[in-house]
Order: structure tokens, then C-alpha cells, then sequence
């Protein structure tokens, strides 16, 4: 995929993070970040996320529907349906069963 700017979209979002860290932020909300991207880069951007929430101490909003990914780069979470907060808590209790209720595949 790519972006609006003739980059590929991998690229797009690492100079986008990149971008958002020269202003020292607290949070960063990444909109599907694994949308479109070649499996080796998504290591990368899942890497980067945990790296900069446990290291940086950097809270990350990650809208996602890669269940897998969210899972794997998050330690909480949240399913929202029309504005609403459905189900929350720790990504250990973020069970198949809940996903299934609440997102349509």
C-alpha cells in the first residue's frame, strides 16, 4: 500500500512516530498500524510500540483489529462499539469469546 505522499505505508508510520516523538509526547494513538504492511515490518512496529511504552514510558492508543498483534504489543484493553466502552481490562482476559461478542469478522 501506498500512502497519499508516493511513500510505502511502512514508511508513512515510522516517520509519522518519528515525527510525534520530536514533541516528547505522553500518548501516541496509532489508527490500525498493521493495516497493509508485509509481516517482517509489523515485527518492527510491534517492537517499536512496547519499546516505547516500557522504556520511554509512552502511552500508547492502539486502534487495531489484528487481534494477534494487539495482543501481543498491548497490556490493556479496550473494545468500544458505537462510542461506548464494552469490555475492558488486562490483555490476559482479552478472551476469544469476548472478541468474537463484539467484533464482526
Amino acid at each position: 500500500m501506498i500512502s497519499s505522499r508516493g511513500r510505502p505505508r511502512s514508511v508513512a508510520l515510522l516517520l509519522a512516530i518519528a515525527r510525534a516523538l520530536l514533541t516528547d509526547p505522553q500518548i501516541i494513538v496509532l489508527d490500525e498500524p498493521t493495516e497493509g504492511i508485509q509481516a517482517c515490518i509489523v515485527e518492527l512496529i510491534e517492537e517499536s510500540i512496547i519499546d516505547l511504552n516500557k522504556k520511554h514510558d509512552i502511552t500508547i492508543v492502539l486502534v487495531e483489529q489484528d487481534i494477534k498483534f494487539a495482543r501481543r504489543a498491548s497490556s490493556e484493553f479496550a473494545i468500544m462499539e458505537k462510542g461506548q466502552v464494552v469490555a475492558s481490562g488486562a490483555v490476559a482476559d482479552l478472551t476469544d469469546d469476548l472478541v468474537h461478542r463484539h467484533m464482526a469478522f
